[in-house]
């Protein structure tokens, strides 16, 4: 059995498991070969991971997750077993389970459960700014930042809901499908910024879009290992 591990080293004599980080991933070769490609790393690894996986190959292989970042949302919403388990499983030839999880484009990026440029998006900015001395590998820098921007939040909120300027999506929460500029579900929709080069928040990234006007799609699915 061959895995292809992306992020922190994985060292396991029972598989053939080879380690790359995300910069080398679009230089592997018949990503066919892997039985299994395994992530350590937060949201914001899976995310890019999936980027470079949906332009470079038709089938992507089953996800096994090391959930080592600061939320892990896409983990928990599955509870995905810790990933040494995962490898027993595997190594004993018992069955697994997967998890089927959607992914979505936004213009040439990829998201999989969050989109916006709404509250997370000067949430994550300000919490990044706070990455340091004590605060840097700390989740209280995250606190801090909700803390710090409580007062924007309550005022602005209820007006960037009504903006169509605005918007944020968050799968995770799809017994809302819309309310205001929030989207609990992702439907094939274009939202018109009205200028160029926006900062959006995309699973726990900040990327800059260059166009005005989002294109936004269901683009594919992953298998996760549960």
């Amino acid at each position: 059995m061959k895995i292809l591990s992306i992020g922190n080293k994985i060292q396991d004599n029972r598989f053939n498991i080879v380690n790359i980080t995300l910069s080398q991933l679009d230089k592997v070769q018949e990503l066919t070969q892997y039985d299994y490609i395994l992530i350590s790393g937060g949201d914001g690894l899976i995310r890019r991971t999936i980027k470079v996986l949906h332009v470079q190959s038709e089938e992507i292989p089953p996800l096994i997750l090391n959930p080592i970042g600061s939320f892990n949302v896409i983990a928990k919403l599955h509870r995905v077993k810790n990933y040494k388990k995962i490898l027993d499983t595997l190594a004993n030839e018992e069955s697994i389970s997967l998890a089927t999880h959607k992914y979505y484009s936004l213009n040439n990026e990829i998201f999989l459960f969050s989109a916006g440029n709404m509250g997370d998006l000067q949430h994550i900015f300000l919490a990044e700014g706070l990455r340091f001395g004590v605060l840097e590998n700390n989740m209280g820098k995250y606190a801090l930042s909700i803390l710090l921007l409580l007062p924007f939040h309550l005022i602005m909120t209820p007006f960037m809901l009504l903006s169509s300027k605005k918007f944020f999506i968050f799968t995770p929460a799809s017994f809302i499908p819309k309310f205001g500029s929030f989207y609990g579900k992702v439907e094939e929709m274009q939202i018109d910024l009205g200028n160029h080069y926006n900062h959006i928040e995309l699973d726990g990234d900040i990327v800059t879009i260059t166009e005005s006007t989002l294109n936004i799609n269901h683009e594919g699915s992953i298998d996760i290992v549960v």
